[in-house]
């Protein structure tokens, strides 16, 4: 068994509660604990008590979209460090380019399957 995952604090932004569900059902299979949020706004108030060490954000999202909550999670000194993984159905390289501006750390096309996810996650968290 990996033990690399094991409560290993993920947080997922998506206001799509089927891409929650799966992403938090995913990850709870290796031992992750996951917090979930609708929105940006969900998200903000969440992170600060929760301090998860990776991000997943979806791009498409009412009231404050995928960018603008990354910018607002890299531009807060204490979760600068905190690698953001953009989530879109579009493959596309404006989206791509416009996340890199916004510091995020890597895009993850929908829908995503567990080895995206956890490798995604293996890329930015430095486990022992």
């Amino acid at each position: 068994m990996d033990n690399a995952f094991e409560n290993l604090k993920v947080m997922v932004i998506d206001d799509s509660k089927t891409i929650r569900r799966t992403a938090e059902t995913l990850l709870k299979k290796v031992g992750c604990e996951v917090i979930t949020a609708t929105d940006g706004f969900d998200a903000l108030a969440k992170i600060a008590d929760t301090r998860p060490s990776i991000i997943f954000v979806d791009i498409m999202m009412p009231r404050l979209d995928g960018y603008q909550t990354c910018a607002l999670i890299k531009n807060n000194s204490a979760f600068k460090q905190t690698p953001v993984i953009m989530l879109s159905s579009k493959d596309g390289l404006f989206d791509k380019a416009k996340g890199r501006i916004v510091g995020s750390d890597q895009y993850l096309t929908k829908p995503f399957g567990k080895d995206e996810l956890l490798g995604a996650i293996r890329e930015h968290i430095h486990t022992q």
